[in-house]
């Protein structure tokens, strides 16, 4: 693995009973890129996605993050590892704040513990200012400050994944994972995910994203693996990889390579 490598996976695979759903699947994903992985319906893409940010144990594999050994055993640790991620079905708090669930985002990187929170010693309080403080920053990032006192289940469902974003990134990840982002977004949000996902990467962040959107995904990522039966059957930059004759027959189309 070279140095500006972030993540390299390899040599993974999982079955689910008779299922083989991934058979030695593996990847690197270079730091301050956006990396796509993409996929016909079952191709595993989604099993590979949940390995890698610890929703399933896999049966083989390897993994090494910002070089040193990541062992994506738990959702915490992967957290605590430095990887965020978000989900297809929106899993926020409805009920809270937008402040308020970006700030419980923000709380994996706190230090004051169990002790400060229940006394509330000065070194807690310093701390939750400087945790809503961060939070309102990143409100204002993904362009959502005005909403920051809104409970999350009245804001819109294209503002609501901005809100997932924003928590994520309050955990200060080196890597950012995003399940079908733009899942459910018109044609003008599927835009402004786009430009906020683009300065993401600008900013010097690394994002692996799934998505069905082989348009945003051709458009926006820098590298993309393409998975099909639970195996790698293409990757490379996404010009290179749309013109890869088993990627049009088993995925885009044989209109997409024109």
């Amino acid at each position: 693995m070279s140095n500006d490598t972030l993540l390299s996976v390899s040599g993974v695979s999982k079955r689910f009973g008779g299922l083989q759903a991934l058979s030695n699947v593996g990847l690197e994903i270079p730091r301050g890129h956006i990396y796509g992985l993409i996929g016909p319906n079952g191709a595993g893409k989604t099993t590979f996605f949940n390995v890698i940010t610890g929703l399933y144990t896999p049966d083989a594999g390897q993994f090494v993050l910002d070089g040193q050994p990541y062992e994506p055993s738990a959702v915490h640790r992967v957290a605590e590892a430095g990887v965020a991620r978000t989900f297809q079905n929106i899993r926020l708090f409805g009920d809270m704040t937008a402040l308020e669930n970006v700030m419980v985002g923000r709380h994996v990187r706190t230090h004051a513990g169990v002790f400060g929170a229940i006394f509330r010693t000065r070194r807690q309080q310093i701390e939750e200012v400087q945790i809503q403080h961060r939070a309102l920053e990143l409100l204002d990032y993904v362009g959502i400050a005005r909403y920051a006192h809104y409970r999350a289940r009245t804001l819109s469902y294209g503002d609501q994944r901005r809100l997932e974003i924003a928590r994520a990134l309050a955990t200060d990840p080196k890597l950012l994972a995003l399940d079908e982002p733009a899942a459910g977004m018109n044609a003008t949000e599927k835009l402004k995910l786009r430009e906020l996902l683009a300065s993401i990467r600008d900013s010097g962040k690394t994002l692996l994203l799934i998505e069905h959107d082989v348009k945003l995904v051709m458009g926006l990522c820098d590298r993309v693996t393409v998975l099909d039966y639970g195996k790698v059957i293409a990757q490379g930059r996404p010009a290179e990889v749309q013109r890869d004759p088993a990627v049009i027959e088993a995925y885009l189309g044989t209109a997409a390579a024109h």
